[in-house]
């Protein structure tokens, strides 16, 4: 049975009212303890990475065997799944009564952990086109500060400025069109907001970079260098630009003024 934990349906109540009219005439009425925007679309699926995100089995082993061998892809030996949240939330400054998005959020970890940071009317809206993940989030992860819809987030459902922080961590090497996707979340993000990704990286060392990108591109996956989105932050007027590399993954995060 779901889980319908103290305060996730005004939570969802909470969340929906953040949707666009429009798009939420969109919504299938038989999703149940979530928002549908897609109905019967389904995520694209023409690599094995892309495909392995819309598998339940993946969904429902995703933070106990997927995420560590995601880890020690990445090169990130060391590093807690609880430490990573805790410094993803860190990097959004997260706090009492803001709205945060949490985009290709998974089976909902970091979006119920961001949730945990909020107070009040805070809600921490996660944001996946995967149903098997949207549904997985649902059964582990709703709270009284934590709801999730699903989409494409190539196309959010929300006004501009709608969130005072956006997120985006371990998806934007899979999507089929990640720059899309990041000027989506820079469009719905508030003066005043932060904004912090988690994605690929390739090294500066031309052969490494060549051989690590042919590799990825076989499975699938984009491997973006180093100043990529440092650069795309500049040109849409953030401050404040914080980048660290650890392994083959690299954090970015910035502000808003």
């Amino acid at each position: 049975m779901t889980k319908n934990p103290d305060g996730a349906d005004a939570a969802l109540e909470r969340a929906r009212k953040l949707i666009r009219p429009a798009d939420l005439q969109n919504a299938d009425p038989q999703a149940q303890n979530y928002i549908d925007l897609i109905g019967p679309e389904d995520a694209p699926q023409p690599t094995a990475s892309q495909r392995a995100m819309i598998n339940t089995i993946v969904a429902a082993i995703y933070e106990r065997l997927w995420r560590p061998v995601g880890v020690a892809a990445f090169g990130l030996y060391g590093l807690s799944a609880q430490k990573e949240r805790e410094e993803a939330a860190e990097r959004l400054r997260l706090r009492g009564n803001q709205q945060v998005l949490d985009v290709a959020c998974g089976p909902g970890n970091f979006t119920n952990f961001f949730g945990s940071q909020l107070s009040g009317d805070g809600i921490a809206v996660g944001f996946d086109i995967s149903r098997p993940m949207i549904a997985q989030a649902v059964r582990d992860n709703r709270s009284s500060h934590a709801a999730y819809v699903r989409g494409d987030a190539r196309r959010l459902p929300f006004d501009d400025a709608t969130f005072d922080a956006v997120c985006c961590y371990a998806a934007l090497y899979l999507v089929p069109d990640p720059f899309v996707v990041v000027d989506e979340m820079l469009r719905v993000l508030a003066p005043g907001g932060r904004i912090a990704i988690m994605t690929s990286y390739g090294s500066e060392i031309a052969p490494i970079h060549a051989a690590l990108s042919l590799g990825a591109k076989t499975i699938g996956v984009r491997i973006f260098d180093r100043s990529t989105f440092p650069a795309i932050f500049t040109a849409a007027g953030l401050v404040d630009i914080k980048q660290q590399t650890r392994g083959t993954a690299q954090y970015v995060s910035a502000h808003r003024l």
